[in-house]
């Protein structure tokens, strides 16, 4: 079980390699740090040769996730995670439970019962999957289908 989800997916070009590679290239901001910022482009991020790490550049979701791929001759792959800052700030998330359990049962507040064990371990997985899962869902989607209209490529079913 990874504790972040991430989506890996390959595509078939519709153009040729170096079409596509131009498109991406007009369509991204060079960015040595996947941060967000207002600009006219699809994507900030880098491009070495066939292979690119590029966030959207959208305000407010597009840097929550992190695409990562090469585009090879007639086909290529893409991956999509969880950004780093984003993954520590999440990771703090997914502590609230134990820690809000633990400083109640120290300070006296509430007496230990085994439920407690349960009840964090059930909130637990309740933020790692209804929370962090829904939102990496609609928002990796989302940038995978505007790198396709950017690219311009067909997705090869899994």
């Amino acid at each position: 079980m990874n504790i972040f989800p991430t989506k890996e997916q390959e595509f078939k070009l519709i153009d040729d390699q170096a079409e596509t590679l131009n498109r991406l290239n007009r369509r991204t901001e060079k960015s040595e740090n996947l941060t967000s910022q207002y600009t006219d482009k699809s994507f900030r991020g880098m491009i070495n040769g066939n292979e690119f790490k590029i966030i959207s550049s959208v305000i407010g979701k597009g840097a929550f996730c992190v695409m990562t791929g090469k585009i090879n001759s007639d086909s290529g792959n893409v991956k999509v995670e969880i950004h780093k800052v984003f993954r520590i700030l999440l990771s703090v998330f997914l502590c609230f439970p134990a820690v809000g359990i633990t400083i109640a049962i120290l300070t006296g507040s509430e007496e230990f019962s085994p439920i407690f064990i349960l009840v964090v371990i059930l909130q637990m997985l309740m933020i790692r999957y209804v929370f962090i899962g829904l939102a990496f869902r609609f928002l990796s989607k989302d940038s995978l289908n505007r790198l396709r209209d950017v690219l311009d490529f067909e997705w090869i079913k899994n």
